[in-house]
C-alpha cells in the first residue's frame, strides 16, 4: 500500500485501488509503484484474482498534460512502467465509473475483463492533441473490439458512451453505479473459485506473446509520440483539448 494505492483482500481476491481523486491522472511513478504491487500479489500464492478500482468521478482520466506537456524521455519512462503491468500471471477484472481516458482507456485493456457503470465513457483522444497513440493501445484495442471499431476510435480520437462501448465489446458487462463493485466482486470470486493453476496456465495461452508485443509496441509508439511531441499541432492540441474546443491544426 501507498498514499495512492491501496490493497484489500477479499477471500483470494485483491481488490487494487488508485486514489488519486477525482480523475486519478497516472504518470510514470503511479504506474511504477502499480506495476511494482501487481507484481507483489503475482507472488502471492492466496491471491488468485485482482480487480482494479480507482477512488473518484473518474476510472482515469490519462496523463495530466496541465503538468507535463510531454517530452520523448517522458513517454519512455511512461511506457517502461507501463509495459510492466502486462506481465503479471493473474486475472484482472477492470471496474470502471466516469472517464477512462488516453492511458486510462490503455490501463482498462490491461484487464481480461471491464465491468463499467453508465455513466463511464472511453476515449483514444491522442489525435485531439496531435501525437500518435499509446499505452499499447495500437496493440490491445483492436484485439478486443476489431481493427474496424479500433480504426475510427484511434482515427477520430471521438469519446463514447458505455452503450456503444457495451455494443462493440470494449465492456463485459454494463451496470448501475452502486452496482459496480459488488458485480466486479462477484466476477472476481467466480474466476477464483476455480483451480488457480489451471486459470493462470489457460490465461497464459489465451494471452501468449501479449506482453511482448505490447512492449515491443509502446516503444514505437513512445518514438512516433518523441518526433509529435515538436511540433506546433501538438502545442495547438493541448491548448484545444484544454479549452474544449477542436484543434486548428496546420501539419506543421
Amino acid at each position: 500500500m501507498t498514499q495512492e494505492i491501496s490493497v484489500t483482500l477479499d477471500g483470494h481476491v485483491a481488490v487494487v485501488e488508485l486514489f488519486r481523486p477525482p480523475h486519478n491522472f497516472v504518470d510514470a511513478t503511479i504506474l511504477t509503484e502499480l506495476a511494482d504491487c501487481i507484481g507483489r500479489l503475482d507472488a502471492e500464492p492466496e491471491v488468485r484474482c485482482i480487480i482494479l478500482a480507482s477512488q473518484g468521478k473518474s476510472f482515469c482520466a490519462g496523463a495530466d498534460f496541465s503538468r507535463d506537456e510531454g517530452s520523448g524521455d517522458t513517454a519512455r519512462r511512461f511506457y517502461a512502467a507501463a509495459s510492466r503491468l502486462f506481465a503479471g500471471r493473474k486475472p484482472v477484472v477492470a471496474a470502471i465509473q466516469g472517464a477512462a481516458i488516453g492511458a486510462g482507456l490503455g490501463l482498462a485493456l490491461l484487464a481480461d475483463f471491464r465491468i463499467a457503470t453508465a455513466d463511464a465513457r472511453f476515449s483514444a483522444n491522442f489525435v485531439k492533441l496531435g501525437i500518435h497513440p499509446g499505452f499499447g493501445l495500437t496493440h490491445t484495442l483492436p484485439l478486443v473490439v476489431g481493427k474496424q471499431h479500433a480504426a475510427i476510435l484511434l482515427y477520430t480520437g471521438r469519446r463514447i458512451g458505455a452503450e456503444e462501448a457495451f455494443r462493440i465489446g470494449l465492456i463485459d458487462s454494463l451496470v448501475g453505479p452502486e452496482e459496480l463493485r459488488d458485480r466486479a466482486l462477484a466476477l472476481a470470486r467466480e474466476l477464483a473459485e476455480n483451480a488457480p493453476l489451471a486459470v493462470i496456465a489457460t490465461r497464459a495461452t489465451l494471452r501468449a506473446g501479449l506482453a511482448a508485443s505490447v512492449t515491443d509496441r509502446m516503444a514505437h509508439e513512445a518514438k512516433e509520440q518523441e518526433k509529435l511531441f515538436l511540433t506546433a499541432d501538438y502545442q495547438e492540441g493541448l491548448r484545444a483539448v484544454a479549452q474544449r474546443r477542436p484543434g486548428d491544426f496546420t501539419a506543421r
